[in-house]
């Protein structure tokens, strides 16, 4: 990911708040806005929007905001305003998230929750990139029967939590 495309994604998914950018609750910002505070030009813009390897950045005429992956602490964003802006889906089989094996005595307790965020980010297939770190050690499948599930304007699945017995499988990661 280029240095432009870090930038506005730390600007629309973490710090707009404190930097006093004037965002929708639902992420969006003007562009211009977002020029003038990480002084950049239209064209640096829209080359960081097109090449970033994850898509995380949607433009909409003169407005810009980050797809998902949103910090709530600073942020004017809301959950309801973000699910309302996604597509609620329906997957019928099961869901991935990539995690690491200190963290599974706290999941098996308390399930998959969003911690700063606004929401837990989930992947249609094992060997999907999303969530997909290097700390990886193991992958949790995941029932979506209950849950409500969005997908984001470049496909990343996103719940507001995952319950202890929604999740029905642990494999390691090789």
């Amino acid at each position: 990911m280029s240095r432009d495309s870090r930038a506005i994604s730390k600007l629309l998914r973490h710090t707009a708040g404190e930097r006093h950018l004037t965002m929708s609750t639902a992420g969006w910002a003007a562009i211009p806005d977002v020029l003038r505070l990480l002084g950049m030009t239209r064209d640096r813009l829209d080359i960081a929007v097109r090449e970033n390897d994850k898509q995380r950045l949607q433009v909409d005429g003169e407005r810009i905001r980050a797809c998902q992956g949103h910090s709530l602490e600073h942020m004017p964003v809301t959950r309801e305003a973000l699910e309302n802006s996604w597509e609620r889906v329906y997957p019928d089989g099961l869901l991935w998230h990539g995690t690491n094996r200190a963290a599974l005595a706290a999941i098996r307790r308390e399930g998959l929750r969003p911690g700063r965020r606004t929401h837990v980010h989930l992947a249609p297939a094992k060997d999907s990139h999303v969530g997909r770190r290097t700390s990886v050690e193991v992958l949790l499948g995941v029932d979506p029967g209950n849950l409500a599930v969005y997908r984001a304007p470049n496909g990343v699945l996103l719940t507001r939590e995952v319950p202890p017995g929604a999740i029905v499988r642990v494999d390691a990661v090789h």
